[in-house]
């Protein structure tokens, strides 16, 4: 019996040696993959990630967060992340109402404290649901460009661009509004940058992406609980979770490990904030953001930490058919624009996450429901021609050949 048992113990063993030897063997081919397109110049610096339910399979910084230093992007490093940041509004909504402070299906007017309607509509409620699958008929129109990004006060701005093209507009940091505020001039009735903030489709029917819509549901939970969007979800998503490297202001975080921003990659942008922050302002690593697309997947299928399951079922649950589109993306299958859960998208072959973009970022963080792999990518450099396309899918199709190496 003794023989025999060392004998399978160094069987396994050798097994155990092969499967680690084989796994790091495919990490070092992925790496190196992916290096060979960072050498291409496109992207300045940049971090992705492969994730199951059980946590992280492969995460890795490339480049520079600071070209000008040499500061290598790490696994560590932060930046906002753009409209990734709305699926953290989607886990907010849900959190209050499983806590009993709002429900979706509520009007807004119950919660807010001025009032918001569709002029072409004036007796259609809008609700909190409607916010969040983007049928509010809220629109965002020249104003969220124009006052909507402040500059970082403190910052050297010597060779920095200051605006990010003829509409998109960084404001000093000394004329920055409240979240209110911003609300209000673009909302109410007679509010001084209320043009155009409404379409002309009745709240409940048209899918309409909406950054201000995403805002002011943020708004809601605020009123709603009684605490500021940045403590709640820090209370309910960022703490449970040890997402300890992120926040939603500058002073959430270490601004230290903060990349530069590029508009190309020899064009520096400054360091910003918006006033609509949670429709895109989230400030995150690659390595706190795997922790969260970890739990989506495994509050997916039913096992998450920080909703309960029928929580987690109303999150994700597809809401919206192609009579809610006047045009549909049956094309990039990572476009969240196909259907929508709360705040969650989901492309046309089934992919479950959301995209971002924003002056000096792109984002990108879906997974597959079929096999419970998900992947994540941050950069911190813009890109508008083929040859960034091409470099930005050409990592992502990496990561997706891959990913089913890298489980042991």
């Amino acid at each position: 019996m003794k023989i025999l048992f060392h004998v399978l113990v160094s069987s396994i063993l050798l097994v155990s040696c092969g499967s680690s030897k084989q796994l790091n063997e495919n990490k070092n081919s992925l790496t190196k993959e992916i290096n060979k397109i960072y050498q291409e110049n496109v992207f300045n610096g940049f971090a992705v990630s492969i994730v199951d339910e059980k946590g992280t399979l492969y995460q890795q910084g490339y480049g520079f967060a600071d070209i000008s230093t040499k500061k290598e992007y790490t696994n560590n490093t932060i930046q906002n992340i753009a409209s990734v940041s709305k699926t953290l509004v989607g886990v907010a909504l849900q959190k209050a109402q499983e806590l009993g402070k709002i429900n979706l299906d509520d009007p807004i007017e119950k919660y807010l404290d001025f009032n918001v309607s569709n002029p072409n509509f004036p007796n259609e409620k809008i609700t909190i649901r409607q916010l969040s699958n983007h049928t509010s008929s809220i629109v965002d129109n020249e104003f969220y460009l124009s006052k909507n990004y402040y500059l970082k006060s403190n910052q050297d701005l010597t060779n920095v661009k200051l605006n990010f093209d003829e509409e998109q507009v960084f404001n000093p940091s000394d004329m920055k509004i409240s979240l209110q505020k911003f609300l209000k001039n673009t909302l109410e009735k007679n509010g001084k940058w209320n043009k155009d903030s409404f379409s002309k489709n009745a709240p409940g029917t048209i899918y309409e992406y909406s950054n201000i819509g995403t805002t002011l549901a943020a708004y809601i939970v605020e009123k709603a609980t009684g605490e500021t969007f940045q403590n709640f979800t820090k209370k309910n998503i960022l703490q449970p979770l040890k997402m300890d490297q992120s926040g939603w202001t500058f002073q959430d975080v270490d601004f230290s490990k903060f990349s530069k921003l590029y508009e190309s990659p020899t064009t520096l942008l400054p360091f910003y904030e918006m006033v609509t922050y949670p429709d895109g302002g989230f400030i995150t690593s690659v390595n706190d953001l795997s922790k969260f697309l970890s739990e989506l997947i495994k509050g997916y299928n039913g096992n998450g930490k920080i909703l309960s399951k029928e929580s987690y079922k109303e999150y994700f649950h597809p809401q919206l058919s192609a009579t809610n589109f006047i045009e549909r993306n049956t094309q990039n299958p990572y476009n969240e624009s196909y259907n929508v859960g709360n705040f969650i998208g989901y492309g046309y072959t089934g992919f479950i996450g959301h995209t971002g973009g924003d002056p000096g970022v792109l984002s990108m963080m879906f997974f597959d429901p079929k096999t419970n792999i998900g992947r994540i990518m941050i950069l911190n450099t813009n890109f508008s021609n083929k040859k960034g396309n091409d470099a930005f899918y050409g990592i992502w199709n990496i990561l997706e050949k891959y990913q089913d190496k890298l489980i042991k």
